[in-house]
């Protein structure tokens, strides 16, 4: 007994001393990968639970069966709105997940964006370095957002922009996608305003309660760039968690490698080119009473020489002192709140102060 604590504690002092170097370097896992490692050093290795289902089961259902595309081409027709607005609504109650097509944001704009996260990304160290930070600035680049609460890390990195309620000061914004990311804001923000009209509809709920709750306002973007991962059967693009906002818009390049939980299977969310992923998060699940379903999802390390990109915006409140759960519309005698009211501050720290894994905002706060 005495052996293996002594051994637990040494893999704990050596995990403790690889991430403090990892950080020290400030360039991210590209930095890694620039230096010519051949093999991932052994803070990236997931542990054996995780790695023993990464790849997803020969027989599950393709990902395209499972999550739908839903055409926005009708939403202004007061005759075909309702279809669209029931295809979000059996999607976001049976899998959380879905794409879009034809959502108003041209394929031209999209390219744009995924190129200029690439561009920033692949920058010389040197010139990424100012921006490397993990205090809540406006802009940030940093690699995993859990890295000292997570039992392994993960093979990305990211850039970090606060779009809501108000952009930061334009020279705040790394000009090698300054003009892409004020494009990406407004095209963004018009589709989750549309998005949280049609998800609030499929509820029966009036369309702009979540506007009124200014989860409109609070969007912040992440810029994931995947590198090539030379042992990626060893580790994760991102482990497998749920979102913490109301909803989120992800734009994702052609490489692939997402994948959402459906069942006991994990199904890939193939990237269609012109398709936006949207998904549910905890705290939309928590308001709708379980009538939305956040689900897990997580990325596979990068095997391809070429790099993966995506960009996803996550839709918060930005009243941080005000209390949320289930809306009392669909809270009744035959349905009592399945969650207990909770203040929204409160909600944010217990997301930024533990590890990535699992879901546990939606089961902390349900009674």
């Amino acid at each position: 007994m005495a052996t293996a604590t002594i051994n637990s504690t040494t893999e704990s002092l050596d995990k403790a001393e690889g991430v403090k170097q990892f950080e020290g370097t400030k360039a991210g896992v590209k930095g890694l990968l620039d230096s010519g490692i051949t093999t991932i050093p052994s803070i990236f290795i997931q542990p054996p639970d995780k790695l023993s289902n990464l790849r997803p089961n020969s027989t599950a259902r393709p990902g395209s069966v499972v999550i739908p595309t839903i055409d926005l081409s009708g939403v202004n027709d007061s005759h075909l709105r309702s279809t669209v607005v029931e295809k979000i609504s059996c999607a976001s109650r049976e899998i959380g997940f879905f794409q879009i097509t034809n959502h108003g944001i041209q394929v031209e704009v999209m390219e744009r964006m995924i190129a200029a996260i690439k561009g920033f990304h692949e920058q010389p160290a040197d010139i990424k370095e100012p921006f490397y930070s993990r205090d809540f600035r406006p802009v940030t680049f940093f690699s995993n957002v859990d890295l000292f609460q997570s039992q392994a890390a993960s093979w990305r990195d990211t850039l970090q922009i606060k779009l809501g309620p108000s952009l930061p000061e334009l020279e705040e914004i790394p000009e090698i996608c300054r003009r892409e990311v004020v494009e990406w804001n407004e095209n963004v923000k018009k589709l989750g305003e549309l998005l949280s009209e049609l998800l609030c509809e499929g509820l029966g709920v009036d369309k702009d309660r979540l506007k009124e709750l200014t989860f409109t306002e609070g969007r912040l973007m992440v810029g994931h760039y995947y590198p090539f991962c030379p042992q990626p059967d060893l580790t994760v693009g991102i482990i497998s968690h749920t979102d913490p906002g109301v909803l989120t818009i992800l734009l994702q390049d052609q490489i692939g490698g997402l994948q959402v939980k459906y069942g006991d299977e994990w199904v890939d969310v193939k990237p269609v080119p012109g398709n936006i992923v949207i998904n549910v998060g905890d705290i939309f699940q928590i308001m709708s009473n379980d009538e939305y379903r956040s689900v897990e999802h997580r990325v596979l390390a990068n095997p391809c020489h070429e790099p993966r990109i995506s960009v996803g915006v996550f839709f918060n409140a930005t009243k941080k002192d005000s209390m949320y759960g289930p809306f009392p519309e669909l809270v009744s005698p035959e349905k009592p709140a399945h969650f207990r009211q909770f203040e929204y501050a409160d909600y944010i720290k217990r997301f930024f102060t533990k590890e990535l894994d699992g879901k546990t905002l939606v089961n902390y706060y349900r009674q």
